[in-house]
């Protein structure tokens, strides 16, 4: 019932294809209505839940689709594929684009780990990915509903908005998400903040004995720690990042040369050969058919 009276707010409030800021700073609405295959994207810390319709990610290779049964929480920067390829005028993609603050996560995900008791972790258990997806529980649902009324008012917004959107992660926290965002958040989170680091300087040449120094591991305990967290080993992780980054600017409109030294290539043959190899096709002919469409919702 709580979930078909958040469709109804988003259905009231969003009217043409794309995406819609409300009065709460990092929540967005969002319809489509025309499929859109899959593409390069850059995944930051967000929740995704979708009323109506379905959304399709692929993260190294797998395939994840989701829809009003699981939202998605990912809570480190992720290269994917994403898509809308079952979107149309009769099932439209309807939901909530929701950017997860790293100081309020931060906040909430220590006191969690403080608290006596609260969702500890054996010891020697895998860590688990930074892209997950989870269960709409009622604390989720109420906390989503509760968030989005406020968003109709200015002045609610104003006083109470930061606080729904706390209880909101609060809920994720402890829904099935929860382990994955704890970990990207909270103590212990020397993962998070090697891609952080990794994300913010795609153009500099470093090795993974650099990178696992930053964050005090030695390089076989930061690869295992790394791929276990991403599906994908550090340097898989860097290149993905890399070419999904370029590939979004020159689906923009960006210059091919331009975006390939934009993320650190200094070579635009290797970048062409590593592009093709991912893609399947040349930049000049990957350019040619995709173009980003009005009101794509990665």
């Amino acid at each position: 019932m709580t979930q078909a009276l958040i469709k109804q707010i988003i259905e009231s409030s969003v009217c043409e294809d794309g995406m819609v800021e409300t009065s709460v700073k990092g929540v967005q609405l969002f319809r489509i209505t025309s499929p859109l295959n899959c593409a390069p994207a850059v995944y930051e810390p967000t929740i995704v839940a979708i009323v109506s319709g379905a959304k399709e990610a692929i993260l190294d290779g797998k395939r994840y689709i989701y829809n009003n049964n699981q939202y998605m929480c990912c809570s480190m920067s992720m290269p994917v594929e994403a898509g809308t390829p079952t979107a149309s005028p009769e099932n439209p993609l309807l939901g909530v684009y929701i950017s997860l603050d790293t100081k309020v996560m931060t906040e909430l995900a220590i006191a969690m780990e403080g608290a006596v008791g609260v969702f500890r972790k054996p010891e020697g258990a895998s860590l688990p990915p930074g892209f997950s997806l989870s269960h709409w529980d009622d604390a989720f649902t109420e906390a989503l509903y509760r968030l989005l009324i406020v968003t109709n008012s200015s002045s609610d917004s104003a006083i109470l908005g930061d606080g729904r959107l706390r209880e909101l992660y609060y809920a994720v926290l402890k829904g099935e998400a929860g382990e994955s965002a704890k970990r990207a958040f909270g103590l212990g989170n020397e993962i998070a903040k090697s891609i952080e680091y990794l994300s913010s300087r795609l153009n500099d040449t470093f090795t993974i004995e650099d990178i696992a120094a930053q964050v005090g591991m030695s390089r076989a305990v930061f690869h295992r720690k790394f791929k276990q967290a991403t599906t994908m080993s550090p340097l898989q992780f860097v290149k993905s990042m890399r070419l999904n980054t370029a590939a979004m600017k020159i689906a923009g409109g960006m210059n091919v040369n331009n975006a390939a030294m934009e993320v650190g290539y200094v070579s635009s043959s290797q970048f062409s050969r590593e592009f093709k190899r991912m893609y399947g096709q040349s930049p000049k002919h990957w350019t040619q058919s995709q173009q980003i469409p009005k009101g794509r919702v990665t």
